[in-house]
This record gives C-alpha cells, structure tokens and sequence, in this order.
C-alpha cells in the first residue's frame, strides 16, 4: 500500500519545495509534483498544495496546469500564485496589485468567519509577502478570512469546496504562524503523521549505495556545511576506501581557510582528501569578466578542468569514479532548475559541464532535496562536530562572488537615467519612522553599482539606496567622541525602525532592491569623490576583501555572535576615490533554510569594534552595512 501524502504543485516558486519540507518536519510525508500532472498522481493523496510561482497568471506563457485536479474531493491550499489559481478556477479576477508587498506584512483575521486553517491563531499575525498582482474579485463561494492594509483578500475559503487560498507565504519562517497553518491543514485532510528524520537518513544512505553501486567517488570539498555532511554521509554508506574529498584552494577563500578546513577535517578523523592548489587556474579563468553569471560560470566550468587535472595526476580510472556534489535544493531553485521556475542566479554546482555529467549519470548529489537546516540535522545524526556542522556557508566560487567587477566602459546612458530616476524616486519616498533629529540629519543617495534581488520569485538587477544619519553622536560608539572625528557615522539603534525603512524603499522602488546605511568615510573623502572605478576580481582585491572579511569573522567568534547569525558576507565594491582603494558593505544575516533571511542587528558594541578596526585599514574609503531582508534581496550582491 502507498504512504499517504500531501501533494505540492510546483507553479515554480523560490519556496515550493520548503512547503514540502515544512510538511515533512511535522512529521507528515509530502511530494512534489508538477501542476500539470495526471490525477493517478493523487491516488492516496490527503491534501494538495498549489504554491507561488514566477508569473503573473494574465502572461501569455504561464505554467500548465491540469484543471481537473479543481474537481477532486480533496482538500486544497493555494498559496501566492496558487491563491490566484484557486481564485481563477471558481470564476474568482485576478490582476496587477495597487500596492505589491516584499517582506512583512500584518494579517488581520475576520472575526466574523471561523475557519479551520486558522485554529488556535491569533486574529493579528505577521506574515511574509512577496507579490505584485492581488486578488480583485473573489471566486464564487468563497468568504474573506483575513486581510492586510493593502491586500483585501489576503486569506479565503469556500468549506463546501474544501478550499483554502492565502496570499502570504505560510512556509516560510518569517510567517511565525506558518508551520499552525500547516499542521491546522493536515487535520483538517485526517493525515495521519508517518514521517522522521530518521527515515529521512536511511533513505539517503540507501540512495548512495544504490546510485554509487560498482563505483567510487570523488566529492568537491569546499570545506562548507553541505559538502562536509556529503562527505560523511558517503563515508558512512560507502567506507572511507571508496570515497576521496578534493578540496581546491581556488583562491576565492578567506583568510587561512584551507589550512583550517583541513585541520577540522583530519581532527575527526577524515583522512581520505586531499588538497589542490588550483589559485592560479581561477584567477586566470575569471581575468577580465565583469558579468556576475559569467563569472559563476567560468568558476563552475573551471571546478570540471581542475578535477579532471587532479583525476589524471591521481591515476584514477575515470570509468570507475563519479562525481558527488553538495548541492541543496536552494542551489537548484535559484539556478532555474524546475521546469516553471525563473533563474535568480547561476550557481557553480550547475553550470553546462555538470549538467552535461548529471545527463550522463555521473554526478551523485545526496542532500539535493533538503535545506540548509535539514542538512545541519542530518550532519548532528552522523555525530559530527558543531565546529563543522555550524560553519558559515561559504559556497564554492567562495569570496569571487563578493567582489563586483566593473570594466570602465560599460556604464550606459540607459544606466544614467536609471540612476538619475532611482535617486528621485528615493527622494520622493516618505520616511517618517525615526525620531526628529534623525530626520533632519537624514541625506539619502544611490549607489552607481546594481545587485541581484529576488521579488516575486523573479530576479532583479538594481541599485542599492543609501542612508546617511551624518556623523556619530558622542556617546554612541566604544570610541566615543573620537568617532566623529575619524569619519564614522551614526546608526540608528532601533531594529524596528530600520526595517521599517528598508522595507518602506524597496517595495515602492521601481529602480532599487536595496537598502544600505553609511557607517563610515574616510576624512577628507568627499559623496562626489568616491566614483566607480575599474576593477576585477584579481589578487589584489581579494587580499583586501579576505583583510576586512577577517576583521568581521574574528570579533563575531569573540563576541560569541557567529553562532547567534546564519552567515555573514563582506561584498567588495569598485566604487571609491581611486583604482587601488574600494568601499565595502557589511551584511550579516539570520535565516533558517536560506529562502528568506532578515539582515542581523548587531550590538552597537561589537558593530562599532568592526567598523573601527575597519577604518583604520589605509585602502579603505568607506563602509555601509545591508539593512535588507530576503526578499527582496538575495545575500549576497552577486
């Protein structure tokens, strides 16, 4: 007899398979499934999931989907795009929002309706958004549940039906009631739980023993959270004898990273890896390009050279050797990997050479239907160290990512008005949420460099807005009134206040995804001296990067606050008074699963030893710090 399910139609969301993986922690067993699929696909299914999605539902080329699956008796949840869909399939009207929503929003429950997906809610709740089109019109039979201040239909239900539809995104962590919404819907479908992490582990180990069967494997070490619990999950289902770890010092690595990484590695025991000084190859294959996906790529493809280098070197029977990978879910999401998702940023572990192996059924990725967090249970299952179970994520193409490029000559006019346009936009945008003297003080400007977002589920390319609160108060840093004297700025203290900001710019920008504040320029270094320079990613900048990225890591681990945020990333900026100088953006991050993140705030005690420390580097002519949630940006700016 099949395991009963929960079914989740894939419309090509960023969270699509989090909603699964949501399911599956409350202990109920779900799958994924395309929305065009038959309905023998349902067969002992308890309840079906329509998740969001990249499209509007008015696009011309929208995903395909199965409409008789409106006509089963089984309850369904629509959620975002698939709130649309429900919407649609009883005659409901869909079209552009007057006001989109990224990030929080408040959800207010109509307290004349009682309904079972709500159970044991609170009637005001934060929720997590992230569209542009909205409900207009409600289908036939539906009643309005709950609403925010500017989405009306924001939750619905029709109970003859058996149908529920939200706006916001319940799987995500930000919607703190989310994972309620989710265990209120498996009761209302009479599931029943018959899933753990027990059974989620065994059945890794069975899948590497299958897929690997007759074979060896080689495995990229990058020395990060996912290629270390890969590591150790094929050591335990295959013996160390048949598994060898290659760690490349691509020259993208932080300051001592491989000597560290192997360090850790041979204190557990791990003795079959070795280390591949590959710098130079990277450096040279990335010379040059300014593209952020072409220098993913050039990354990704360079992995494949270096490998088969090292398989040669090694003797290794090629015939008798696959290639594993530590690739999460999230990798594949963001790369356009479904067959309705859009492509957020190409990441390393999927460019054309890997796609090409995994065609050819040499590629073997064990963790590549978990997240981050499902990953880190697994690595504590296996009895591995915190020390490397709850590392920082540092990816493959590693600090490559973090430095933007720029050539000197592809600034257009095009890029001009966009600017010019971002900056009055930023202007026009009220801010009333700090206090008078903030206010005052308050200069606002745009940086003349893009970034990578994501809003709704869609990639964006757009400039950062910048706040400047002018100079330090007296008492407000550990150097006191020294502060202002060496050029750093004031930072308001209060999270809510920040956030409100950020959100307030980048939902009612057309031009910017980004929110960052000023804290720190040089003395004498005037707004109209720092410009966009020339600048790749060589081994000059990423010497400079690995300096200030070590400042950060080092009093994070003093202050214990490393183990207190998900990840911390220093971005390089070519934008500065001169060619050899840069300025740097500080953005550190709290997230559970990497699919959303909220910026962390840290102590004003220990951000302030950073930014000083920082200051007192000669190549560096400024200093801002990433007050942006995810969405609408992505983590790093790359």
């Amino acid at each position: 007899m099949s395991r009963e399910k929960i079914v989740v139609l894939d419309f090509g969301s960023q969270y699509a398979h989090l909603i699964a993986k949501r399911f599956r922690m409350l202990g109920y067993y779900s799958e994924i499934a395309l929305p065009s699929t038959s309905l023998e696909v349902f067969e002992n299914c308890k309840g079906i999931v329509f998740s969001g999605g990249p499209s509007s539902v008015y696009d011309e080329k929208v995903p395909e989907f199965n409409s008789e699956i409106l006509n089963l008796d089984i309850p369904i949840l629509g959620l975002c795009y698939g709130h649309y869909i429900v919407q649609l399939g009883y005659n409901g009207k869909v079209g552009k929002a007057d006001v989109g929503e990224f990030g929080f929003a408040t959800l207010n429950l109509n307290p004349a309706v009682e309904s079972p997906l709500f159970k044991g809610i609170e009637p005001t709740q934060q929720v997590w958004m992230s569209h542009q089109d909205g409900v207009l019109q409600i289908g036939e039979g539906f009643e309005v549940v709950g609403s925010t201040k500017d989405c009306p239909y924001a939750a619905t239900q029709n109970l003859a039906k058996k149908r529920f539809s939200l706006q916001c995104h319940c799987e995500v962590k930000d919607t703190p009631c989310g994972n309620q919404i989710f265990q209120n819907f498996a009761d209302y479908c009479g599931m029943s739980k018959n899933w753990d992490q027990d059974t989620v582990l065994q059945i890794i180990l069975d899948n590497i023993k299958k897929e690997a069967e007759g074979k060896n494997v080689l495995l990229f070490l990058s020395g990060g959270v996912d290629s270390t619990i890969t590591f150790a999950l094929l050591n335990k289902a295959l013996g160390q004898e048949r598994v060898l770890g290659l760690h490349i010092d691509n020259g993208f690595m932080r300051k001592n990273e491989s000597a560290n990484v192997a360090d850790a590695y041979h204190k557990f025991g791990f003795n079959n890896f070795i280390v591949e000084d590959a710098s130079e190859s990277f450096l040279k294959a990335i010379s040059g390009l300014t593209d952020p996906q072409k220098k993913r790529m050039a990354v990704g493809e360079n992995f494949i050279t270096v490998r088969n280098e090292v398989v040669a070197k090694q003797n290794l029977d090629e015939s008798q050797w696959m290639l594993a990978q530590g690739t999460l879910y999230p990798d594949i999401i963001e790369s356009g990997g479904t067959k309705n998702s859009n492509t957020i940023k190409t990441h390393h572990n999927r460019v054309q050479g890997i796609q090409d192996l995994i065609a050819k059924g040499l590629i073997i990725e064990p963790v590549k239907d978990l997240y981050k967090d499902e990953v880190r249970a697994i690595g504590h299952k296996l009895g591995l160290p915190a020390e490397l179970v709850m590392r920082h994520p540092f990816p493959g193409p590693g600090l490559s990512i973090n430095v933007l490029c720029n050539d000197g000559k592809s600034w257009s006019e095009k890029d001009e008005e966009e600017l010019t346009a971002a900056k009055k936009e930023l202007n026009e945008i009220e801010l009333n949420m700090f206090c008078e003297n903030c206010t005052a003080n308050l200069k606002r400007t745009v940086l003349p460099v893009r970034s990578v977002g994501v809003q709704g589920d869609f990639r964006t390319y757009r400039f950062p807005a910048v706040l400047d609160f002018g100079a330090a108060k007296e008492k407000e840093w550990p150097l006191g009134a020294a502060a202002a004297e060496k050029g750093i700025r004031h930072f308001p203290g209060k999270r809510e206040k920040i956030e409100a900001a950020s959100s307030t710019i980048t939902n009612a920008a057309k031009y910017m995804n980004r929110t960052i504040i000023k804290l720190y320029q040089k003395p004498g270094v005037k707004d109209e001296d720092l410009v966009l320079q020339e600048g790749y990613c060589d081994r000059r900048r990423l010497d400079q990067l690995r300096e200030v990225d070590n400042i950060v890591l080092t009093e994070l681990h003093k202050s214990g606050w490393y183990d207190q945020i998900f990840q911390h990333l220093t971005i390089d900026l070519p934008y500065a008074t001169s060619a050899d100088r840069a300025t740097f953006v500080l953005r550190p991050v709290c997230s559970e699963d990497v699919m959303t993140a909220r910026f962390a705030m840290l102590p004003k005690e220990l951000l302030g030893t950073i930014v000083q420390k920082i200051a007192e580097l000669p190549f560096v002519d400024a200093l801002y710090f990433d007050a942006t949630n995810k969405p609408p940006a992505t983590f790093g700016w790359e």
